[in-house]
């Protein structure tokens, strides 16, 4: 449990909640949730630019990231199809992957397929049925992909002022406003409180928030004097008390909640914003084709990780389906911009390419 190891090594409760944020980010769970303590291991495994543990803004917003990899893989002879869906992945009379058939009929023909997509969408909506073990496709049906996070991106006029820390005159950004801003964060128990609505299909009425505001690092966010934040937090449902759907009473009921908390740190935040935009579970499922609205294509869960990611005997990027190969978040090691799965498929991918 991640609450014993918090506190074998810190007293400060402040600091052991601040931490078992990233123990509980992007997972339907608490800080005393079995498990949790290997999702805060997850998150500070690894290193930026030399530094043990450390996470980073990307110049330009994160699509610039997309592009930096897009822009090599072109300079390496790739040819990108923007905005051309996939529906379905081409398989030949040996039952192997010979590409995929587009939305508008096209077939591109390859001899290997990678998927980033979820496991979910690539093998019980991309992949023919029955081409696959059933006892595959249970597993994936089983995959939990419950996932606690609304995400907010708000436009603002002017910097939020904290009480804890004022504004300058000049209205600069201070250390603090170009880190991550954790509120509602005083007490493991008030996580585990948030995460406990949340389990009766309720949005928690103090929800966790981790506030960013990447245009105090990168001006060109934003216009002059203004600013973009980003809000994560959680913890939303997927599926509402009753049946109630996620409609634009709800949207705007939660956020008000959170503009709200936001509000008794830092006074005069609700009457900087010039615009919302709210995206709940189910947004980010039909937007993104996230399962669930989970940001790792699944629970991080012990029982969905390492050789059972995404199913036993099939965590080493192959699939029952040779030639297809699944490269994201759903595949070994999870969730995260590092990009560790995508690298580990590819080589795999090659191994079976030189044998063709």
């Amino acid at each position: 449990l991640l609450g014993q190891i918090l506190d074998h090594w810190f007293e400060s409760e402040p600091l052991k909640a601040t931490l078992a944020t990233d123990a509980v980010i992007g997972a339907m769970a608490s800080p005393h949730t079995p498990g949790s303590g290997y999702v805060l291991l997850h998150h500070v495994m690894g290193e930026l630019e030399g530094r043990r543990g450390a996470w980073g803004y990307v110049a330009g917003g994160m699509g610039a990231l997309s592009q930096a990899i897009a822009c090599s893989a072109t300079a390496w002879g790739a040819h990108i199809f923007a905005e051309k869906a996939v529906c379905q992945v081409l398989l030949g009379r040996d039952g192997r992957a010979q590409g995929v058939v587009l939305q508008d009929g096209t077939e591109v023909r390859s001899k290997l397929v990678l998927s980033n997509a979820s496991p979910q969408i690539t093998f019980l909506e991309l992949t023919p049925q029955d081409q696959l073990p059933q006892d595959f496709v249970q597993r994936i049906r089983q995959v939990d992909t419950r996932s606690p996070v609304t995400k907010i991106n708000v436009a603002v006029d002017r910097l939020p002022s904290f009480l804890a820390a004022p504004n300058a005159r000049d209205g600069q950004p201070l250390p603090h406003h170009q880190c991550s801003i954790h509120l509602n964060c005083e007490s493991t128990h008030l996580l585990h409180q948030a995460f406990t609505e949340a389990t009766h299909r309720h949005p928690s009425s103090r929800p966790m928030i981790e506030l960013c505001i990447p245009s105090a690092l990168d001006p060109g966010l934003a216009p002059r004097g203004c600013h973009v934040v980003s809000l994560f937090t959680q913890y939303t449902p997927s599926v509402l008390a009753g049946g109630q759907p996620w409609d634009e009473q709800a949207r705007n009921a939660y956020a008000d909640t959170v503009f709200d908390c936001i509000e008794a740190y830092a006074p005069g935040f609700k009457a900087s914003v010039i615009v919302r935009d709210i995206l709940t579970p189910p947004d980010l499922e039909r937007i993104f084709g996230l399962p669930g609205g989970n940001i790792f294509h699944g629970g991080m869960s012990l029982d969905q990780l390492y050789f059972a990611r995404p199913a036993p005997s099939y965590s080493g990027y192959r699939s029952p389906v040779p030639g297809l190969y699944l490269c994201g978040s759903g595949a070994h090691p999870g969730g995260g911009v590092m990009g560790a799965a995508g690298r580990n498929a590819a080589r795999v991918a090659l191994e079976d390419f030189r044998r063709l």
